[in-house]
C-alpha cells in the first residue's frame, strides 16, 4: 500500500494527525470517558498484592516549558504540578504501582515521584525503584544511593526493588556480588524495608538462563515484552533471547513478569503506515498504542505493564485499554504479527528513547535524531528511490522536519564516530550509535545534494 492509498483508507484528517508527529494517539477512543472503577488487577503470587495491570513508569515525566527552563536555578526542569496531576488521575482511576529510578529524568524522577505520591495514603500505591549504580560500582556509592532513595521517595519501605539493567556476568558480579551490594539488599528485605526483590534484564540469553537457574531467589523480573520482540531476535548482536522465551521461563517458575517498553519507547505508538492501515481496518476506534498494550497484558503471568506517560491523553488512553483488558482474538494476533513483520522489513533503529546515551560529549541529541529517522520511515517520509513518484515530497518532508526538530549543532553530522563511543557503553539496547549516526548523516547529505 502506498502512502496516498493509506490516506484514502483512513481519511485525510486522521492521516494528517498521524503524520504530524504531534504525539496524539489516533482513533476515536481518545474521546470516550475514562472508567474509574474497571481497572484490571493481577494478584502477585509471592505476597498477594493486587497490582494494577497498568503501571506508571516515571521515566518520561512532563517538563516545564522551554521558556521557563532558562530561569531555573538548577538542572531540575520537571513540571511538578503536571506530575502531581498525572499521579492523582492515575490513582483515582485504579493505577496503584509507580516505577522510577535514580537515573530517570536527569536524576530527579524519584523526588518528583515521592512528592506526588506522598500526598496520598501509603496504602493506596506501590513503589517500584532500582539500584541504578551503573556509574559507581562501589559499596559505599551504592549505599549512598539507596539511602537517598528513601528520602526522595518519602517512604520507609519500597514495595518492589530491582537490581537495575543487568545483562552479563561481569556487570552483575561487579555491581552486586563482588562488592556485597546484593547481600546488603537481601538483609534489607529481611528487615522489611524492601518487600519484593527482583532484577531488570538487558542482555544475552545465556545470562538470563543463569539468573533463572535457581542460584538466586527472585520475587519478580522486569523484561522487555512487546509484539515486535515476541518470538523474534530483532538484533542478534543486541540479545540472543527473545521475549517469548523469557516469559516462558518466568511462567514455568511462577515468578511474575513485570513488563517494560510495551511501546518500545513510542515506536509502536507510531507504527509504519502500512501496519497502521491494517489496524484501522481491524478496529477503526482503537489507538495504535492500545494494540501494543493489549498484547503485553494478554499473558496471565504478567503482573503489570509499565508505561512512561508524559501527557494526560496517553494516560487516559492506557487506562481505557486496561479498564478492563479485552484479550486479543486470534485474528488480532495475526494483525500484530503482520505489523511486526512490516517493522522488521523496514529496519527501524531499536532505540527506546531511554536517554541513557545522554548527554553526548559533542552535543548531539541522539534520541531525537533516531526518533526522527524512525518516524520518517514509519510515516512514508523516507525517500530512497528517485524513480518513486513520491520522492520529492518525501525528501522535502524528511529534511524540513529534521531541521525543525533538531538544531544544526545537535545533528548527526557532529558525531566523531568510533573515536568517542561514550554512548555505546550506556545503551541498554546495545545499538552501535556512532555507526547509526554516520548512516543517518550520509543519508541526509545525499538528500541535500539532490536538490
Amino acid at each position: 500500500m502506498e502512502r496516498r492509498d493509506f490516506i484514502k483508507l483512513v481519511g485525510a484528517g486522521a492521516a494528517m494527525a498521524a503524520f504530524s508527529g504531534c504525539g496524539s494517539r489516533d482513533g476515536s477512543a481518545a474521546k470516550k470517558a475514562v472508567p474509574a472503577d474497571k481497572m484490571t488487577y493481577r494478584v502477585d503470587p509471592k505476597n498477594g498484592n493486587n497490582v494494577s495491570l497498568l503501571g506508571f513508569g516515571m521515566m518520561r515525566l512532563p517538563r516545564v516549558a522551554r521558556a521557563q527552563r532558562e530561569s531555573l536555578a538548577g538542572d531540575n526542569d520537571l513540571d511538578q504540578e503536571a506530575v502531581n496531576e498525572l499521579v492523582d488521575f492515575s490513582i483515582a482511576h485504579g493505577v496503584n504501582i509507580f516505577d522510577t529510578s535514580p537515573r530517570y529524568c536527569k536524576g530527579f524522577s524519584e523526588s518528583a515521584t515521592g512528592t506526588a505520591l506522598s500526598r496520598h495514603p501509603r496504602d493506596k500505591y506501590l513503589i517500584s525503584t532500582k539500584m541504578s549504580n551503573q556509574s559507581d560500582w562501589s559499596y559505599e556509592g551504592s549505599l549512598k544511593m539507596y539511602k537517598k532513595q528513601f528520602e526522595d521517595l518519602k517512604t520507609d519501605y519500597i514495595d518492589y526493588y530491582l537490581v537495575h539493567n543487568v545483562g552479563n556476568h561481569n556487570n552483575f558480579n561487579g555491581r552486586f556480588i563482588d562488592n556485597g551490594v546484593l547481600d546488603f539488599l537481601l538483609k534489607e528485605k529481611e528487615a522489611g524495608r524492601i518487600r519484593q526483590l527482583g532484577w531488570s534484564f538487558h542482555g544475552d540469553g545465556d545470562f538470563f538462563e543463569y539468573m533463572m537457574s535457581g542460584k538466586y531467589d527472585w520475587d519478580f523480573v522486569m523484561i522487555q515484552l512487546n509484539y515486535l520482540d515476541w518470538d523474534h531476535v530483532d538484533n542478534p548482536g543486541r540479545t540472543s533471547i527473545n521475549a517469548k522465551r523469557q516469559y516462558e521461563i518466568l511462567a514455568e517458575k511462577n515468578i511474575p513478569a513485570v513488563i517494560m517498553e510495551p511501546l518500545l519507547g513510542g515506536r509502536l505508538a507510531m507504527p509504519h503506515y502500512k501496519a497502521k492501515a491494517m489496524m484501522r481496518q481491524a478496529d477503526p476506534d482503537a489507538s495504535d498504542a492500545s494494540w501494543a498494550f493489549r498484547f503485553a497484558g494478554d499473558f496471565p503471568n504478567v503482573l503489570t505493564v509499565f508505561s512512561g506517560m508524559t501527557f494526560m491523553e496517553h494516560l487516559q488512553d492506557n487506562i481505557r485499554t486496561y479498564s478492563p483488558l479485552v484479550p486479543l482474538a486470534e485474528k488480532e494476533h495475526a494483525v500484530l504479527e503482520h505489523a511486526a513483520q512490516i517493522a522488521r522489513d523496514y529496519k527501524n533503529i531499536a532505540c527506546t528513547n531511554c536517554q541513557y546515551c545522554m548527554p553526548c560529549p559533542y552535543g548531539l541529541d541522539i534520541p531525537e535524531i533516531i526518533t526522527h529517522f524512525n518516524r520518517s520511515l514509519n510515516e512514508g517520509n523516507y525517500p530512497e528511490d528517485k524513480q518513486d513518484a513520491d520522492y520529492r515530497r518525501a525528501r522535502r518532508a524528511f529534511l524540513v522536519s529534521k531541521n525543525r526538530k533538531i538544531a544544526p549543532e545537535r545533528q548527526a553530522s557532529r558525531c566523531i564516530g568510533a573515536g568517542c563511543s561514550a554512548c555505546v557503553k550506556n545503551c541498554p539496547q546495545r545499538i552501535n550509535i556512532p555507526i547509526e549516526m554516520q548512516r543517518i548523516d550520509k543519508f541526509t547529505e545525499n538528500l541535500k545534494r539532490d536538490a
